[in-house]
């Protein structure tokens, strides 16, 4: 049964377009709130990233939980996985971020982590949505919830990032810069890489509550390259809006993706502690990474796009490493969902305990071209009963001849259909995928 609300990241969509109100916010912390209500006094801590439409959908998420009886802890702006992290240590019942991650400042979004910091279940999702609509009510004056600000978030989250390092290992020597996407780690990452020891210039770190994700970031990475090279650092680090992804660009300017980080991090992992656990990637993976990590003697998996999907695969496999080429990276033994922080200190204990650049690590994947189209379409369409794209899908796989693959999905999160095409020659893979792209395009206009 599809959800009516829930996509696969939470509830996101433009702001001021239902469900994207502060009225529906209400009724949804509302519905959290009769949801939780398991135990006597609920605790709910909120987080949110620096988006202007914030302090509205947190104020009616607020009201919508205190009428409802739950306790509330307000931390200001703090990464996805940071939330995730704090949950688990004040003992919450839940936690809720206020983000649309790497979308622009105009949407925004609700996500939820359960008692354990971990994606709610659908059977959760489905108990929420059904109470939304319920008539308004609200708890006894004496039974009320209180909501409280805490102060000292971004301290504790600091030094929990820090301890994914060994204690001994120190960043001194690397010149790093840090681009905070204006997000809400603009405050927390420069802090953590600089008290480990490394020289850091932070970029887009001045958030403003509508230059969020705006031309940086790790969905935009043109402005960190330029810097990177200019600066003569050892690398850079985009985090996205939320910081629960991360791009980065080595030495020479080049971007270094998910995939790749994936890759450097299961061999350093396997090379200096023996960890041979499964690695597990989406149907979005770029071959290249399974051809290393079967190299490696790994055994590497494909889910569904969406962190959550794929943190269901680790924990079914015993793996603990995965993510996504979009930057999504998951180290079960840090923290259970997706953190660029955490990903990042994982790939600069690479560097310092291997005395490699990260342009050399990176070389134990060799990526193959991979060609993204991301189609917006203004009608929904179930393209896999599409006569016209299914015989254009079929005719390019006949032309790979097995030397690549087709994968057209929708987008979760935004009205997009996107098109991946992967094969061996670069120009070939472009005109394959504009081919499909085309046809999806006529079929969705």
């Amino acid at each position: 049964m599809k959800k009516e609300y829930f996509g696969t990241d939470g509830i996101r969509g433009k702001v001021g377009n239902f469900p994207m109100t502060a009225d529906f916010a209400l009724k949804l912390g509302r519905a959290v709130g009769k949801v939780l209500v398991t135990k006597e006094k609920p605790l709910v801590i909120i987080g949110k990233d620096t988006r202007i439409s914030g302090y509205m959908f947190e104020a009616a998420l607020e009201a919508g939980l205190v009428s409802a009886g739950v306790d509330i802890l307000l931390l200001g702006p703090m990464p996805t996985p940071a939330i995730a992290y704090l949950t688990r240590t004040f003992r919450a019942s839940a936690g809720i971020v206020i983000s649309a991650s790497h979308n622009p400042y105009y949407d925004n979004g609700i996500k939820f982590f359960d008692s354990e910091g971990r994606k709610l279940s659908d059977e959760i999702e489905y108990k929420i949505e059904s109470l939304i609509n319920e008539q308004s009510t609200s708890v006894d004056s004496d039974h009320l919830g209180k909501a409280i600000r805490i102060e000292d978030a971004p301290g504790r989250y600091i030094e929990y990032c820090k301890r994914a390092l060994p204690t001994k290992l120190s960043l001194q020597g690397l010149h790093l810069v840090v681009d905070c996407a204006n997000g809400a780690s603009y405050h927390i990452a420069p802090s953590v890489f600089e008290e480990l020891g490394a020289k850091v210039t932070a970029i887009h770190n001045e958030p403003n509550g509508t230059n969020i994700n705006a031309n940086c970031g790790a969905t935009s990475l043109g402005n960190l390259q330029q810097i990177v090279l200019k600066e003569k650092a050892d690398l850079g680090i985009a985090l996205d809006g939320d910081a629960d992804r991360v791009m980065m660009v080595d030495k020479k300017g080049e971007k270094v993706d998910g995939d790749e980080l994936i890759a450097v991090i299961a061999k350093h992992r396997l090379d200096y502690e023996n960890l041979k656990a499964d690695i597990v990637g989406t149907k979005m993976s770029n071959i290249g990474l399974e051809l290393a990590m079967t190299d490696l003697g790994l055994k590497f998996w494909r889910a569904d796009v969406g962190d959550r999907y794929v943190i269901q695969k680790l924990r079914e496999c015993g793996g603990m490493i995965g993510g996504e080429n979009s930057g999504h990276v998951i180290i079960r033994d840090c923290i259970e969902t997706g953190d660029g922080i955490i990903a990042a200190l994982q790939v600069l204990r690479a560097v310092v305990e291997t005395k490699q650049p990260l342009h050399e690590l990176k070389q134990v994947m060799k990526k193959y071209p991979q060609v993204l189209i991301n189609i917006s379409i203004k009608k929904s369409i179930d393209f896999e009963k599409s006569i016209a794209i299914q015989a254009a899908v079929k005719e390019v796989e006949q032309q790979l001849l097995g030397r690549g693959r087709v994968l057209l999905r929708a987008s979760g999160t935004e009205p997009l259909i996107r098109v991946m095409v992967e094969g061996q020659n670069g120009a070939e893979t472009q005109q394959f995928a504009e081919k499909i792209a085309d046809v999806v395009l006529s079929e969705c206009t």
